[in-house]
């Protein structure tokens, strides 16, 4: 059976000479490392053999590429969109070497949302990329802010989804929920979860979907908590939401514009929530590599109580019908 893993990460030495250094983040790579077994800021740097004999390994076909960090970090506008382009051609670059094992997601530079729309542009019609990775808000903006909006109408005119991933929460955020555990909840564990989810229930709310009604996006980590809350939710907004003007339910927002993937979560119980509460039709598969092993989420793959034709669609088919993969 084909196996696409579609949030698998990169990282590049360029971009890193422009960031000072976390210790927070630090600490969590090299203890993250030392558990996984892997060398995690060595193998992100990496886009040839290394990461290909991870994959032969554990029995990964195809990885769909994305550059691990928001791009306009820290950046002036016209250095961001340089950073962008440069990220998005070394990707291209990979994908060229190894076109059946490499597609990828283009790095934008949110800072700059026009721009952001042109480069997504340039990356899907010119270097083959099958959407955008966003990660979370943006210099504080999160994009219900309509001035990112042309990027979700150039999105949405390619046919191409984008893929909210999580990022440190807001600053605001951080200091009012994380302040003194931000080592503990503020990252992986519980912090971006939450960030990510609230970030796309404002994007819902906002009328995102109203305004592109054929827009696809995508959360990882089985919907970052969203499946098991998502009931409630609609029971508790139904009357705002018509307020506001929206013309679906909330639910049918999460259901027709919504796909999750695996990447990170290996509790079965989580999976089989998100399972009955979306559908086999609305997951796909991914890892996380190299901040997870491939073999645990193999492991775990194998592991799983599925039909034959769900196991398909997770595996493979839903990746190959939304990103438009041969």
């Amino acid at each position: 059976m084909r196996i696409i893993a579609i949030e698998e990460h990169f990282s590049d030495p360029l971009y890193r000479q422009k960031l000072s250094v976390n210790e927070g983040r630090s600490f969590y790579i090299v203890s993250r490392s030392e558990r996984l077994g892997h060398d995690i800021a060595k193998e992100l740097d990496d886009l040839g053999e290394s990461r290909l004999q991870h994959m032969d390994a554990s029995g990964v076909d195809v990885q769909i590429l994305s550059f691990n960090a928001p791009v306009a970090h820290g950046l002036a506008p016209t250095e961001a969109i340089s950073m962008a382009s440069h990220l998005n051609d070394r990707l291209a670059g990979a994908m060229r070497a190894h076109p059946k094992r490499f597609a990828g997601f283009a790095a934008l530079p949110m800072t700059e949302p026009l721009a952001a729309a042109a480069e997504l542009e340039r990356c899907v019609k010119d270097l083959g990329m099958v959407g955008a990775m966003i990660h979370g808000h943006s210099a504080g903006r999160f994009l219900d802010d309509e001035g990112f909006w042309p990027i979700f109408a150039r999105a949405e005119q390619l046919g191409v989804p984008i893929y909210l991933h999580p990022a440190l929460p807001h600053p605001d955020a951080l200091k009012a929920y994380f302040t003194g555990f931000e080592d503990v909840i503020a990252r992986p564990g519980w912090g971006f979860a939450v960030d990510t989810s609230v970030h796309f229930l404002r994007i819902l709310f906002a009328g995102v979907f109203d305004a592109f009604p054929k827009l696809q996006m995508i959360m990882g980590h089985l919907g970052e908590g969203l499946p098991f809350a998502m009931h409630r939710m609609n029971d508790h907004t139904l009357e705002a939401a018509r307020r506001r003007g929206l013309k679906k339910t909330p639910l049918g927002y999460i259901r027709d514009h919504l796909y999750v993937t695996t990447s990170g979560n290996w509790y079965e119980p989580a999976f089989l929530c998100t399972l009955l509460a979306l559908g086999a039709d609305r997951i796909l598969w991914a890892i996380d590599w190299p901040y997870e092993a491939n073999r645990t989420g193999m492991e775990f793959w194998q592991a799983l109580s599925l039909s034959d034709a769900d196991r398909e669609k997770i595996a493979h088919g839903n990746a190959e019908r939304l990103l438009g993969l041969s």
